[in-house]
C-alpha cells in the first residue's frame, strides 16, 4: 500500500536550495551516490563478520552504473547493507543534525552560497540528486529483511513509499534524468564517457568494483575504477588530485585539504595510516554532538567511521583512515579504548600531527596562518586535555600580542625579544583585544617595554590556569599576583589612606594597596595566583553555575591626582566614602567587569558631578 508523507521543514528547504542553486561542478552528485554506495557495501561486510547468523551473499560485493539514453535515466545500484522503511524516512525524509536550520538560514542569506558546502558539512549527498534529475526512485531491502520498500519523489516537499515483496538485497537508485543540456554535452549523464569520466576522476580508489552497465558495455564487467588503496600505494605513484578527491570522500567537504600526511608502523604493531588536515574549520567543529575520528579498516576491511579512539577531541578536525593489520575485525568501540596497539597508533598519530603543525609554521606561513585561524581555538583544548604533549602544543601555538598588531607570535619568539630584567612570559585574558590594550593592568608593562600576549579565546581562559611555564619560562599573568617591575620605591605615606579604605570596601576587596603596574589610570583590581578570572566567572554564569565568591585586591596608583587628592583629604579627616566606592566601581568597569548594583554607582556618581559645577 503507497503512502505519501512531507519532508520535514528543514529537509524541504534544503531540497530547494540544491534545486535552485547555481551548482559550481553538477558532477558531485555521482561521487556522493557512489561514496553512499561504498558505505553501503562496507557495512554489510563488517555485518557479515559480526553476525554469523545473517544470510547474505558476500561473494561478489559491487557498485553497478546502470544507463538508459532513451529514458534518460542514470540508476546507481549496490548489493550492500540496505535499509528498512523507518531508515529511509528517518534518512532521507528527515535531517535531524541540530544547528542546521541555523545553516539553512545562513545559506539562504548568503549570496555567495554554495550547494556543495551544504554537502560538504552536512553529508547529505543524496539530495544532490535533484540537481540533474526531476525525478528520483530508490528500491532498498536490509540485508536479511523479507521486504523491501519503494521510495519516489521529484523534490517538491513529498515522497511516497511503498512495500516492495521481491526487492534484491541492497539499494538502487533510478534518477530521472533532466532534458539534455544543449549548450554543453559534458553533462549528460546517460551518455556512458561522460560516468567514466566522473568515476576515473572521483572515485577511482573505491575498494568496492564499479561496473559500468549500458549498451555499449553489455556484458563487461570490469570495474572502472582501479580500486588501489590509496594509503597503501607508494607516495610517488599517488597524484594530488588523487589525494583530493579521497579527502573529499573521507571528509563529505567539499574544499582541498591544507595538509597531507602519512604515517607508518612495522615490527609489533603494523599499521598505514593517510591523514588530511582541513583548509577550513568544519561547520560542527564547535557543537556538542561532532563528528569526530578517523575511518578505521582492518587488513583493508572498513570497520568504522569516526574512530574517536584514534584521535583526541582537540584534533577532532582531523579526517583521513588509519589500516590497522592486527585487530579483531568484531572490535567494538568499547574495546578500542583499551586496546594497547590502537593506543600505540594514536600517540603516534598526535605525535604526527603536532610535527605537521609546527613544520607549517617553521616553513610555510601562510598555510599555518590559516590553520590557526581556522583551528587553532580547537587545537588549544590539548594544552587542557593532553598534558604529555603540553610543551609541543604550546610551541606549535602561536598568540596575538603587543609586538604587533597584524601577526602572531609565537612564544619561542617571545622570548626571544624579552628584555633583559624580564623573568617572565606575560599575558592577560579578556573579551577583546581592544579592551585588553585598554585595560589599567598593562600599563606598567608597556612603559617598560614589556611585550604581553593578548588571550581573548575562551579556551585562553581554561589553559592558562594549566600551564605554568614554556621551555623553562614561567608564565605570568598580568592581572594576577604583585608585580615588581624593578621600579623606585613606593612613595610614603599612604599607609591610612589604604587602612581605611580597606575598612570601607571590606565587602568587597581583599586588602587595598599600592599599586607598580599602573602608571594613568587611578586603580585596578588584581586577583591571587589561581583565582578564577572575571572573564571565566561570566563563562561559568553562563553556563548556569555560580562560581565561588573571590574577593580581590584593589591596587592604587599612588601618582594619580585623584589618589592623592583623596589621602590628602582623608588625612585632613574629609575622605568621602562615596569617593572609595567610586574609585572600586571605575577599576571594575575598566576590566570589563560587572557591578553589583548599577544604578547606585550612576546616581553616586551623578552627585559627585553635580558637586563640581
Amino acid at each position: 500500500m503507497s503512502e505519501t508523507i512531507e519532508f520535514q521543514a528543514e529537509a524541504r528547504q534544503l531540497l530547494q536550495l540544491m534545486i535552485h542553486s547555481i551548482y559550481s561542478d553538477k558532477d558531485v552528485f555521482l561521487r556522493e551516490l557512489i561514496s553512499n554506495a561504498s558505505d553501503a557495501l562496507d557495512k554489510l561486510r563488517l555485518e557479515s563478520y559480526r553476525d554469523k547468523d545473517l544470510e547474505v551473499d558476500t561473494s561478489d560485493l559491487r557498485i553497478e552504473l546502470e544507463q538508459d539514453a532513451e529514458a534518460r535515466t542514470l540508476t546507481v545500484r549496490d548489493n550492500g547493507i540496505g535499509m528498512t522503511r523507518d531508515e529511509v524516512v528517518e534518512l532521507i525524509g528527515t535531517i535531524a543534525k541540530s544547528g542546521t536550520a541555523e545553516m539553512l538560514r545562513q545559506m539562504r542569506e548568503s549570496q555567495e552560497a554554495q550547494a556543495e558546502d551544504l554537502i560538504g558539512q552536512f553529508g547529505i549527498g543524496f539530495y544532490s540528486s535533484f540537481m540533474v534529475a526531476d525525478r528520483v526512485e530508490m528500491v532498498t531491502r536490509k540485508a536479511g529483511a523479507a521486504e523491501g520498500v519503494h521510495w519516489e519523489s521529484t523534490g517538491e516537499g513529498t515522497y511516497t513509499l511503498e512495500p516492495v515483496a521481491d526487492a534484491p538485497q541492497g539499494t538502487a537508485i533510478t534518477l530521472h534524468l533532466k532534458a539534455e543540456d544543449a549548450e554543453d554535452s559534458l553533462h549528460d549523464y546517460a551518455k556512458p564517457d561522460v560516468v567514466r569520466r566522473i568515476v576515473k576522476r572521483y572515485s577511482d580508489f573505491i575498494t568496492w568494483p564499479i561496473r559500468l552497465l549500458s549498451g555499449e558495455d553489455e556484458g563487461d564487467t570490469d570495474p572502472v575504477n582501479s580500486r588501489k588503496a590509496l594509503w597503501a600505494r607508494p607516495p610517488s605513484e599517488v597524484t594530488d588530485e588523487e589525494l583530493t578527491e579521497f579527502y573529499r570522500h573521507v571528509s563529505h567537504d567539499w574544499q582541498e585539504p591544507l595538509e597531507t600526511m602519512r604515517l607508518s608502523g612495522e615490527g609489533t604493531f603494523e599499521y598505514q595510516g593517510l591523514l588530511f588536515l582541513p583548509s577550513h574549520a568544519p561547520m560542527d567543529l564547535f557543537m556538542r554532538e561532532a563528528r569526530r575520528g578517523v575511518q578505521l579498516y582492518v587488513k583493508r576491511v572498513f570497520v568504522m567511521d569516526d574512530c574517536e579512539a584514534l584521535v583526541p577531541e582537540y584534533l577532532r578536525f582531523v579526517k583521513g583512515v588509519v589500516d590497522a593489520a592486527d585487530l579483531s575485525l568484531n572490535v567494538s568501540r568499547e574495546i578500542l579504548q583499551q586496546d594497547r596497539q590502537i593506543q600505540a597508533i594514536r600517540k603516534r598519530l598526535v605525535r604526527k600531527v603536532l610535527q605537521t603543525v609546527k613544520a607549517l609554521q617553521e616553513n610555510e606561513p601562510e598555510k599555518y596562518r590559516t590553520f590557526w585561524g581556522e583551528l587553532g581555538r580547537a587545537f588549544k583544548e590539548g594544552l587542557i586535555t593532553d598534558p604529555d604533549n603540553r610543551e609541543a602544543i604550546l610551541a606549535a601555538s602561536s598568540f596575538p600580542s603587543t609586538h604587533s598588531a597584524d601577526e602572531d607570535t609565537t612564544l619561542t619568539a617571545y622570548k626571544e625579544r624579552m628584555p633583559e630584567g624580564q623573568e617572565a612570559i606575560y599575558y592577560l585574558t579578556g573579551a577583546s583585544r581592544s579592551s585588553i590594550e585598554n585595560s589599567p593592568h598593562i600599563e606598567a608593562f608597556r612603559a617598560k617595554g614589556y611585550e604581553v600576549l593578548l588571550l581573548t579565546d575562551q579556551v585562553d581562559e581554561v589553559w592558562t590556569d594549566t600551564v605554568s611555564e614554556f621551555d623553562g619560562t614561567p608564565m605570568a599573568s598580568i592581572a594576577k599576583g604583585d608585580v615588581d617591575l624593578g621600579d623606585e620605591d613606593v612613595p610614603e605615606g599612604f599607609d591610612d589612606l589604604l587602612s581605611w579604605m580597606g575598612t570601607e570596601l571590606a565587602d568587597d576587596v581583599k586588602e587595598v594597596r599600592l599599586s607598580s603596574r599602573l602608571t594613568s589610570s587611578p586603580a585596578c583590581l588584581v586577583g591571587d595566583p589561581g583565582d578564577l578570572s572575571p572573564m571565566l566567572e561570566k563563562m561559568y554564569r553562563a553556563m548556569g553555575q555560580e562560581p565561588p565568591v573571590t574577593k580581590r585586591t584593589l591596587e592604587l596608583n599612588p601618582k594619580h591626582a585623584l589618589v592623592s587628592g583623596l589621602r590628602d583629604k582623608q588625612g585632613a579627616g574629609e575622605a568621602d566614602p562615596d569617593v572609595a566606592r567610586l574609585l572600586y566601581g571605575m577599576a571594575l568597569l575598566a576590566e570589563g567587569g560587572d557591578l553589583k548594583e548599577p544604578t547606585a554607582f550612576v546616581n553616586t556618581l551623578a552627585e559627585r558631578l553635580q558637586k563640581t559645577l
